[in-house]
């Protein structure tokens, strides 16, 4: 990756890149000047923007990615492993606009979660912070910014850096997807995405179907994101005891042994369903 040339917010170099940015608001290009005026600011090796709205497959408006990194960050991400990831779920949340980095949002054994061991480490990142926000009649956005493995984590600096600017670069983008909700196979109309777990409980329901009670749907689903026992008890009422009998009593019911089995067979039944977009 190239080092971004070192600029500041009051630099003419910035305003000139701003306005390009604004300039092409309403056009396809959009996204690409906006990457590149960020890229100025603040090394960054790719970005993605993804449209969520309830229980639509999301939309890819705009990335950066060859042929190739498109079938990961793309393709097999819409099939399915979205409804795992943090950002998704934190626009479920309805969390306020903003930056965020992946980290601070994500549950607290995520990065022992199946889905980051067996999907989310192909994509080979250091990092991932995003920009998300809302956009009219409904659907959610996130701007995702990304750091590869061969180069380091953003700084405090950097990530504040962005951050200043996120009032600027939300406002530039919710003009510029403003239509998106008409992009959906659903008719639009005011509302938020489902409520949180609701829709991973409810494709888990549907996927394993009378072999497993309303519970343990609810408890396979905080389990595939990244929940530690301790956090599933909290979140539903129960003592981590009685979560544990759960995940053993899930385990015999589908003949498995391992969370790994678990989030292989989940992953196979929702690309199945899904199909390749």
């Amino acid at each position: 990756m190239k080092k971004a040339t070192a600029i500041s917010l009051s630099n003419p170099n910035w305003e000139e890149l701003l306005s390009d940015s604004i300039d092409s608001i309403g056009g396809d290009h959009f996204h690409d000047r906006l990457f590149f005026a960020l890229r100025k600011l603040v090394p960054i090796d790719h970005s993605v923007v993804f449209g969520y709205y309830k229980e639509e497959i999301p939309l890819c408006l705009g990335h950066t990615y060859s042929a190739k990194q498109q079938v990961i960050f793309v393709d097999d991400y819409v099939r399915g492993p979205y409804l795992l990831d943090p950002f998704f779920k934190a626009c479920v949340r309805h969390v306020k606009p903003g930056l965020y980095r992946l980290r601070d949002i994500a549950p607290d054994r995520f990065y022992q979660s199946e889905y980051y061991r067996s999907y989310y480490v192909r994509t080979g990142l250091a990092e991932e912070i995003c920009y998300l926000f809302y956009l009219p009649e409904g659907p959610a956005a996130v701007i995702s910014l990304m750091r590869l493995q061969t180069n380091s984590r953003f700084s405090a600096r950097e990530f504040r850096l962005l951050e200043k600017v996120s009032p600027i670069v939300i406002s530039m983008a919710r003009r510029q997807w403003q239509q998106v909700a008409r992009e959906f196979g659903t008719t639009p109309h005011m509302g938020n995405l489902p409520d949180d777990h609701s829709l991973i409980e409810k494709t888990v329901g549907e996927l394993f179907s009378n072999r497993i009670t309303r519970r343990e749907s609810q408890v396979i689903a905080q389990v595939l994101e990244g929940y530690s026992s301790e956090a599933i008890a909290k979140s539903l009422g129960i003592a981590p005891g009685t979560v544990r009998i759960h995940r053993r009593n899930i385990y015999a019911k589908l003949n498995i042994s391992s969370q790994q089995q678990l989030f292989s067979i989940f992953f196979k039944k929702i690309t199945s369903v899904h199909g390749t977009p």
